[in-house]
């Protein structure tokens, strides 16, 4: 009879846990194992990882860092841990969720089952009709910040099961590899593209920030992860929100970006106050004062969001990194079939509030899609005006080709 482990954890969690991490995708992590490489030997895969779990002999890889692209043409620091540990955090994430998801805040949607960033921003814009001034945070490094004594604390009061504890302990401090192949330990935060990081960075600021707000008082927030967004009747009760806030922060250990953390004046057609700051960024939108059109027909001024500056020249980025001028031995079939899934994403997610501010981007597809009929076809004589026409004769005859073509009245020309 074999002699029992420390650790009793359900084999059938991680079969669930690789389903999990196969359907979300993914690189390699530092031992350059792929999620078809670990299923190659599935069983015997995850009987190791289960008995190395259950036996407290699991310690996790370090941590591949790398860079990606933002809007805004920085980079933001994604961390990538092994296959192996993915799943392992899948298994203690699925364990851990259902009990923190009943104390959570009903404003906190970032990561959380049945919650969007749509929700988040169509509350935004809700309360932004009611309330004259919102103070847009910004918390510096959020996750390379996050303190691990504070964390731990936090999720020793959720449960007093040993082996998630230990672990979260251990995945919290693996070190981290970095591009160039030097090694860093790691004494706080949490890495953004963990599975687990998530979970744990929306507990800790559910202390940090949601239950102390609703301590101090009643205004009201969206957060989405580490964006926040609160709303104020008035500028002096913003100014001393923003204050108590940093206050807040820096005894949790953490920064606030006061070079980004902004008082905003939700200026519209009835608020005739003026403020120099009347616009902020939220999940991929610009609120700002629009000319809307109301049920009635009747066109008033309100806050209202539609999709940023940064978004659209995300966007513009991904078009051209299609490189549709070196496509030329396709047929626009095989084009619609590459581009629309990406312009499916756009309109359902940008497209939700003030779907005209997407013509433009459109437009840009548009006209990329007739340069690329330019040089496919030698009858335009590089005249992007025939191209053009030639284009909108098939959008008449095939108006589904393209996810986007029904969306406005006519093609860019």
């Amino acid at each position: 009879m074999g002699k029992a482990k420390p650790f009793n954890i359900a084999y059938e969690r991680f079969e669930t846990a690789f389903r999990q991490v196969k359907a979300n995708g993914g690189i390699a992590g530092v031992d350059g194992q792929t999620i078809e490489e670990f299923e190659e030997n599935l069983e015997n895969n995850l009987y190791k990882l289960w008995n190395r779990m259950s036996s407290g002999s699991y310690f996790p890889k370090p941590v591949m860092r790398v860079e990606i692209p933002k809007g805004d043409g920085g980079t933001r620091p994604l961390g990538i841990p092994t296959v192996t540990d993915r799943i392992a955090q899948t298994v203690a994430k699925v364990y851990l969720e259902p009990e923190l998801e009943e104390i959570f805040h009903e404003d906190s949607y970032g990561y959380r089952p049945g919650r969007s960033a749509i929700d988040a921003v169509g509350k935004a814009r809700q309360r932004c009709w009611r309330y004259d001034w919102v103070v847009d945070l910004d918390i510096k490094g959020f996750f390379d910040s996050i303190d691990h004594e504070l964390m731990m604390r936090a999720v020793r009061k959720h449960t007093e099961e040993k082996w998630v504890l230990l672990y979260i302990e251990r995945w919290l401090t693996a070190p981290v590899v970095f591009e160039d192949g030097h090694e860093e330990e790691r004494s706080k935060g949490t890495p953004q593209g963990g599975v687990i990081s998530p979970l744990l960075a929306n507990l800790f600021l559910h202390y940090a920030f949601d239950e102390w707000m609703g301590d101090i008082t009643d205004i009201p927030f969206e957060r989405y992860a580490d964006d926040i967004i609160c709303h104020c009747w008035t500028q002096k009760q913003a100014k001393w929100l923003m204050t108590r806030i940093e206050e807040r922060f820096r005894k949790c250990r953490l920064t606030l970006n006061r070079e980004k953390t902004r008082v905003v004046y939700c200026k519209d057609g009835y608020r005739t106050g003026d403020y120099p700051v009347q616009k902020f960024d939220f999940l991929g939108f610009t609120f700002r004062p629009r000319r809307g059109k109301s049920r009635k027909g009747e066109f008033f001024v309100g806050f209202l969001p539609a999709v940023s500056n940064r978004s659209a020249k995300a966007m513009r980025q991904t078009i051209r990194k299609l490189e549709l001028n070196r496509r030329i031995h396709c047929d626009l079939e095989y084009l619609a079939r590459v581009i629309n899934p990406i312009v499916r994403g756009w309109i359902n997610y940008y497209g939700s509030f003030y779907r005209s501010a997407l013509r433009q981007i459109l437009r840009y597809l548009d006209e990329r899609l007739g340069r690329w009929a330019v040089r496919k076809f030698k009858r335009f004589k590089r005249s992007i005006g025939w191209a053009m026409k030639w284009l909108r004769g098939i959008r008449h005859r095939q108006p589904d080709l393209f996810a986007h073509w029904k969306l406005f009245g006519a093609l860019a020309g």
